[in-house]
């Protein structure tokens, strides 16, 4: 069974049901019955057009809820739109679809919730730790979101930030979590530049790329992660480095500063440098007080204090995070490189095994610990 065909061509499929007068929360079922229909139909009878068989199935599968709750002339008309056997249409849905959710009757963040869940195939749980909200609370969100939008037609599309929004979280969650979505994240922000003359569309298809070059230094070969300053730049991919600066700067010369714009301002001075030793720290921290001043997110604050840590020395980086809530996610790994930084080893060590504990997943689990073991094997 192929997954990765399951995933690329649910939101196609999903698309084709709204389209065709399904509400969004019963067209998403729908989509998610044929999903497991065809986990057990297609390894012994795998279609020659899945997306085609997708369609179908779903479309029966939303016939077949609607007739349980709804009018039989109703029925009728939705049994006279059924598409017709054949070869489903090669175009690709899936960005309008990310339009679609991002509706004006939803609010900024339930949009890009809803978005991440039944487009980006986010868990609840994934998209809970980058809103930094317990899953209940972000199962609720999603939950009404889904009621607020039943039966609305969506003719009237999102705005642009909300979708940059939901690219962003969906390719960090493929860049750095369980769920490779980065490569179909940086697919669809090239399609959004190509169609919308926008700055910040601009800055975070350059943040992408520039974060993408370095993947292949990201993990050793056994898998284990590879920590920024330890990465051989050989392996960076130079040529999605030009090219991510050469739209960065671009879209800064247009003097419309936003925040991926500034984020990528930020990866391209690490890109830039040759060595760890040789990166613009002073410059970086500048940058992040752009950040700080257009998002005030505590995350940035964190990232902040780190690179302030690396430019005036750790004292100054741990008084920075001195403001933060400490149950920040990753505020114990930052706390225990800064400590470190200074000499302080045995409280590195306990806060490197403190943050090991709330890893989001397990290749950052695994660096944690191991850089806990190393700091104990000293004493």
């Amino acid at each position: 069974m192929d997954e990765a065909l399951l995933r690329s061509l649910t939101p196609s499929v999903l698309a084709v049901l709204v389209r065709r007068g399904a509400d969004f929360a019963a067209a998403e079922d729908a989509v998610q019955d044929a999903l497991v229909e065809a986990v057990r139909v297609w390894p012994a009878d795998p279609p020659r057009d899945p997306k085609g068989w997708l369609v179908t199935v779903a479309w029966r599968k939303f016939l077949d809820a609607t007739r349980a709750d709804t009018a039989r002339r109703r029925r009728e008309d939705l049994v006279d739109e059924e598409p017709a056997p054949g070869p489903a249409s090669a175009v690709d849905d899936t960005l309008q679809l990310y339009f679609l959710c991002a509706h004006p009757s939803l609010t900024p963040a339930s949009a890009v919730a809803l978005t991440l869940r039944a487009v980006g195939g986010l868990t609840t749980r994934q998209i809970a730790q980058a809103y930094l909200v317990p899953e209940a609370t972000m199962a609720q969100r999603i939950s009404r979101a889904k009621r607020t939008v039943s039966g609305v037609r969506f003719d009237q599309p999102g705005d642009v930030a909300t979708v940059l929004r939901v690219l962003y979280l969906v390719f960090n969650e493929g860049y750095s979590g369980d769920v490779d979505l980065a490569a179909e994240a940086i697919r669809l922000t090239r399609q959004l530049a190509a169609a919308i003359d926008h700055p910040e569309v601009a800055g975070l298809l350059a943040l992408m790329l520039l974060h993408h070059a370095r993947r292949a230094a990201r993990t050793a070969p056994d898998g284990s992660l590879v920590p920024l300053a330890e990465q051989d730049r050989g392996r960076w991919d130079t040529e999605s480095i030009a090219e991510g600066v050469e739209i960065l700067q671009t879209a800064l010369a247009r003097d419309r500063l936003g925040e991926f714009q500034a984020q990528a301002a930020i990866a391209a001075l690490h890109a830039d440098a040759p060595t760890a030793e040789e990166t613009d720290w002073v410059q970086i921290v500048e940058w992040y007080d752009e950040l700080t001043r257009l998002t005030d997110s505590p995350v940035v604050r964190l990232n902040r204090a780190v690179a302030v840590g690396e430019a005036d020395g750790p004292r100054a980086g741990l008084a920075a995070l001195t403001a933060l809530d400490t149950s920040l996610p990753r505020h114990a790994a930052v706390a225990a490189y800064l400590h470190e930084r200074d000499g302080d080893l045995t409280t590195a060590a306990r806060l490197y095994a403190e943050a090991a504990q709330k890893a989001p997943n397990l290749a950052e689990r695994d660096h944690l610990t191991r850089q806990a073991a190393r700091l104990n094997s000293r004493g």
